[in-house]
C-alpha cells in the first residue's frame, strides 16, 4: 500500500492545475528542505475545480493588471525570514468575537440567525462560496446538475482513484469545505489517513449551518459537526492568526470526534508568502512550508518505509487507544441512564 497526497485548492480563480500543481509542491519541498527533512514526496495529485466556475484560468504572462485573467499572486520563496510575533491580545479579541458570532448566528440546532446579513457577506466576498451553496442548477450536457455536485465529483473521482493507498488530503480555504462535504456525504468507503486543513473557514457560522442543514436532509438525524468516520488517523488544521478567511481558527471547539477517536488538532503557524512586500497570510504556499507542516508531512512520508514491526507497533496503540474511548464512552452512557433513575 503506497502513500499519496491528494490536493484541493480554494476560492478564486487559479493559474493553470500543472503549475498550481508545480508550485503547491515546491512549496512542501521548500518547508521540507529548510528543516532538514529528506525532500521525497510520495506521488501526488491536484484536485482542480476553478475551471467549473470560471471561463479561463489566470495567466502568468498577463501584462494588464486590469484583466481578469491577470495573475498578481505568483510562487516565490520569502524574502526575509519571518519572525514569530506575539499576537496574544489579538487571540482574546478574536476568541471573544468567535464567541459572541456564534452566540448572535446559530441556534444551538445550527440553524442560522439573520441569514439575510451572512448571504450578503457571501455575496460581497466569497463568490465561489456562495455559488456553491446556491440551491440554483447549471445545465451540463443536456443534463441537469448542481455546481456543488460537480466540484464534489472532482474530489469523489480522485479518491476513489487511490482508494487502495494510504491517503493525506490537504484541503485549501474553500476546498476544505468541499473534502469535509465530501467525506461527510459521499464517502463512506474510503479511509483517509490524514486530513490536512489549511485556512480553513469551516468554523465561520455561515458554513457550519450549511453543513448542519444538510446533515439534517442527508443523514437521518445523527448528530452534527462530528468528524467523518473515513478520517482514520489524523486530522490537522492549520490557521495563521492574521487569515481572515480563517477567523474561527479552533476547529476542535466545532467538531467532536469520530469512532476512532479523530478530532481537529488546530496549530497556529506563520503564514509567510508575500509578493512584491505585500503579505498575504490566507496563502496556500506559505501554509505548505510551514515548520508545523513539514513536520507532519515528514511523518507522512517515512510511514510508508516503516517495518513491519514498527507499523503493528502504530496499529496496536491504535487499537487500545480506540478501545479506551468506546469504554468510556460506554461508561458515561450507563452513568448518565443511573442518573436518570435516581
Amino acid at each position: 500500500m503506497a502513500n499519496v497526497i491528494i490536493q484541493i485548492h480554494g476560492l478564486g480563480n487559479k493559474p493553470p492545475k500543472d503549475l498550481l500543481e508545480r508550485w503547491w509542491e515546491r512549496a512542501m519541498i521548500e518547508g521540507l528542505k529548510k528543516y532538514n527533512y529528506k525532500t521525497d514526496l510520495p506521488k501526488h495529485e491536484m484536485v482542480y475545480w476553478a475551471d467549473i466556475l470560471h471561463d479561463k484560468p489566470l495567466n502568468q504572462f498577463e501584462k494588464d493588471k486590469e484583466s481578469p485573467y491577470y495573475l498578481d499572486e505568483i510562487y516565490e520563496k520569502p524574502s526575509k525570514e519571518h519572525l514569530p510575533e506575539n499576537h496574544d491580545t489579538r487571540k482574546k479579541i478574536i476568541g471573544f468575537l468567535n464567541r459572541q458570532l456564534k452566540r448572535i448566528f446559530l441556534n444551538e440546532d445550527f440553524t442560522l440567525n439573520y441569514s439575510f446579513i451572512t448571504d450578503s457577506i457571501l455575496s460581497n466576498y466569497f463568490k465561489d462560496l456562495e455559488t456553491y451553496y446556491k440551491v440554483e442548477s447549471i445545465v451540463e450536457t443536456g443534463s441537469t446538475t448542481k455546481i456543488k455536485d460537480l466540484i464534489r465529483e472532482r474530489l469523489l473521482t480522485v479518491l476513489e482513484k487511490y482508494k487502495n493507498d494510504n491517503i493525506m488530503l490537504i484541503a485549501h480555504s474553500m476546498g476544505s469545505i468541499i473534502a469535509f462535504d465530501v467525506l461527510t456525504f459521499l464517502n463512506d468507503h474510503i479511509n483517509i489517513h490524514t486530513l490536512l486543513t489549511i485556512g480553513s473557514p469551516l468554523g465561520l457560522p455561515i458554513v457550519v449551518s450549511k453543513i448542519a442543514a444538510e446533515q439534517r436532509r442527508k443523514l437521518n438525524g445523527q448528530s452534527f459537526m462530528i468528524t467523518p468516520s473515513g478520517v482514520k488517523n489524523n486530522w490537522y488544521n492549520f490557521s495563521d492568526i492574521l487569515d481572515k478567511v480563517a477567523l474561527n481558527y479552533e476547529l476542535a471547539d466545532d467538531f467532536s470526534e469520530n469512532e476512532f477517536g479523530v478530532k481537529p488538532v488546530d496549530f497556529l503557524v506563520v503564514n509567510n508568502y508575500e509578493i512584491n512586500g505585500i503579505p498575504n497570510p490566507h496563502k496556500s504556499y506559505g501554509y505548505l512550508r510551514t515548520a508545523e507542516f513539514a513536520k507532519i508531512l515528514n511523518e507522512f512520508n517515512i510511514s510508508e518505509r516503516l517495518t513491519f514491526q514498527e507499523k503493528m507497533t502504530r496499529r496496536t496503540d491504535k487499537y487500545f487507544k480506540i478501545t479506551k474511548l468506546k469504554l468510556s464512552i460506554q461508561k458515561r452512557k450507563v452513568q448518565t441512564w443511573l442518573r436518570r433513575k435516581r
